[in-house]
């Protein structure tokens, strides 16, 4: 009888660990406008440390009302409201050039080109490659260790 107490009882905190950790698991949201003020607070009273443009994707750390506190590629945190955020997935370049190829393959032809902190739209995944497009209808794979989001 007490090994199957204990059993339920671990199996108790368990679940209760995994739905925690559930819970916890971050939100991905990307720049919905041509440009949002990211703050040092959470509130149009606090000052505007940089400016992001549409799709630039963030994490989501912290929640306090109308307000989102996110985090960067860079690691840089700061706030935004949320209703200037949206669900649609983007991933930003974090290497100073990335070749954007015709196939998920290193074999594949180059296409394109893009660069640091360009944010590109995420289409599709596929064995740790993302086909992304950028605004201007440049489109293809990217290697997923070459770009941050989701």
């Amino acid at each position: 009888m007490f090994f199957v107490r204990y059993f339920l009882i671990a199996l108790l905190v368990g679940m209760l660990a995994l739905d925690m950790s559930t819970a916890s698991a971050q939100q991905m949201v990307s720049v919905a406008r041509e440009e949002v003020n990211v703050r040092s607070g959470p509130g149009t009273n606090y000052s505007a440390e940089w400016v992001l443009g549409r799709g630039f994707p963030l994490k989501v750390v912290g929640r306090r009302g109308d307000w989102l506190q996110v985090r960067d590629f860079e690691n840089d945190k700061g706030w935004i409201l949320r209703q200037l955020t949206g669900s649609t997935p983007y991933h930003i370049v974090k290497v100073k050039i990335a070749n954007v190829r015709s196939q998920p393959s290193t074999s594949s032809r180059i296409v394109g080109k893009v660069s640091y902190g360009d944010p590109v739209k995420t289409l599709e995944h596929k064995s740790g490659w993302v086909k992304v497009q950028r605004d201007g209808g440049l489109r293809g794979w990217i290697s997923r260790k070459l770009l941050w989001g989701w």
